[in-house]
């Protein structure tokens, strides 16, 4: 039975649809889910979309943190629900506490929209385990406000735990601190990551598939359970 994996879309998501075809050509089910409905229809993980949810007003992701949706996915996350956000979805987890530290507009005070080259962090993540520590990937970034920050006692605690997912290579191109461009909570079944893996699953339209293992670290480990 294929991985059912919910996909949020919030006012203003623009990657919902995309993040769906991720998951479906990784073998898994796409499972909408309504951001003012808290129900989550018996799914097997989540994905938080890029987007500009709510308009990006008052703080990235601060107020798509406050949908009904979103309260569930907490509780289910603490339960041990794997969770990807990306970009946007990343901002959405920070502001809701699932993930330390915050996303801030970008050093350069642009937007930036670029095939990006990472390095894999941490392989042994609900999200990366398709991965292997070390490996380097190329996948499209576009953002903001993709600047990750945190206090130095937070980026100190995510450098020993090993709870930096992926960092940049080649350029810094948001001013993220360290280099980090995801991260992890302490349990490995939250996941943030400011690059959008989802762009990168065909050759046809992307810059190669170096994106897919994100999705088939869910699909894969439900079909060897």
């Amino acid at each position: 039975m294929a991985q059912r994996v919910g996909v949020v879309t919030f006012p203003g998501s623009l990657d919902d649809r995309d993040a769906q075809r991720a998951v479906r050509v990784a073998g898994g089910e796409a499972v909408p889910l309504w951001h003012a409905d808290p129900a989550l229809r018996d799914v097997d993980a989540v994905v938080l979309p890029g987007g500009f949810s709510y308009g990006d007003y008052l703080r990235c992701g601060a107020i798509a943190r406050l949908s009904p949706v979103m309260d569930s996915i907490i509780a289910a996350a603490h339960d041990g629900l794997p969770v990807l956000g990306i970009c946007n979805g990343f901002q959405v987890l920070c502001e809701a506490h699932l993930l330390p530290g915050a996303l801030i507009r970008n050093a350069a005070q642009r937007f930036v929209c670029i095939d990006q080259r990472l390095r894999i962090e941490n392989a042994s993540t609900a999200w990366t385990s398709q991965y292997r520590a070390g490996q380097e990937i190329v996948v499209p970034l576009k953002n903001m406000e993709g600047g990750y920050v945190a206090d130095a006692r937070t980026l100190d605690e995510l450098e020993a735990e090993g709870r930096v997912v992926a960092r940049y290579l080649d350029r810094n191109p948001n001013g993220s601190q360290r280099d980090i461009a995801g991260i992890t909570n302490a349990a490995g079944n939250v996941v943030g990551l400011m690059p959008h893996p989802e762009h990168a699953i065909d050759a046809l339209t992307g810059p190669g598939t170096d994106g897919l293992g994100f999705f088939l670290a869910q699909t894969l480990a439900a079909a060897a359970a």
